[in-house]
């Protein structure tokens, strides 16, 4: 099912590109020199590839971006990981081992532990 709703969806965007990339052949010049009339360093390219080119490099620096900005949320799940790690295995040392200074009931249903004699005041 997935997979036809992604045919479903990329067909369409495929032959729209295709039909650009047919369209639009004709060559043009892309400088990088804004100030020279003559530029120094051009390229000719088919309008296409400007095109492609320039989506291209949106796409990464979009990605870039958005990584950089979830900086801190990978870093608070790298937190929260170690700290339920951490609990988990404190859980587990206690169910095995059990609390230090707490004497095993070994099965005694009624286990109560007693309080400390008051201290008679003076």
């Amino acid at each position: 099912m997935i997979r036809f709703l992604k045919a479903l969806v990329l067909l369409p965007i495929a032959v729209v590109i295709v039909l650009l990339a047919v369209a639009n052949r004709e060559p043009v010049t892309l400088s990088f020199d804004p100030f020279s009339p003559e530029p120094v360093f051009s390229l000719v390219l088919p309008l296409y590839a400007v095109l492609f080119g320039a989506v291209a490099l949106g796409i990464l620096v979009g990605g870039i971006g958005s990584w950089l900005g979830q900086a801190g949320t990978r870093q608070r799940a790298r937190y929260h990981r170690r700290e339920a790690d951490r609990l988990a295995k404190a859980a587990a040392e206690l169910k095995t081992f059990g609390a230090p200074g707490v004497e095993p009931t070994y099965g005694r249903t009624n286990a109560h532990t007693a309080l400390p004699a008051p201290v008679a005041a003076r």
